[in-house]
């Protein structure tokens, strides 16, 4: 059974930093393409950072390079290291996987798998 769990959410201050982790199992993290989301109650999710099938990073514009994403292809998970972090980002992240349409990036339903969501608060 595929499936996806994510940790390392947490409480910071303004310019702090987290790494989120995404394991998979049943499900390799270089098979095919993987994504970050996030949501705040109320608001719809929206995509932060991808990996493609061709594993190339892409990026909200928002991200404004202070993000990155990446694979530990050992653990078989999916990272999301957070630098210079602001309220701003406070939400639940939500990794995402086996996406459909290449074209579709941060699209929520071009992913077929998702995780449970790890909480990250930043206070200013």
């Amino acid at each position: 059974q595929e499936q996806l769990a994510e940790s390392g959410g947490g409480s910071v201050q303004a310019g702090g930093s987290l790494r989120l982790s995404c394991v998979a199992s049943g499900y390799s993290v270089r098979r095919w393409c993987m994504a970050w989301f996030r949501q705040v109650p109320g608001k719809e999710r929206e995509g932060v950072a991808a990996l493609d099938w061709f594993g190339t990073p892409h990026y909200a514009d928002y991200v404004n390079s202070r993000f990155t994403i990446s694979t530990e292809d050992a653990k078989n998970t999916l990272l999301l290291e957070m630098n210079n972090l602001t309220p701003e980002d406070t939400a639940m992240y939500f990794c995402a996987a086996d996406c459909h349409d290449i074209a579709e990036t941060f699209v929520e339903s071009n992913y077929a798998l998702w995780g449970q969501g790890t909480q990250v608060t930043v206070s200013s």
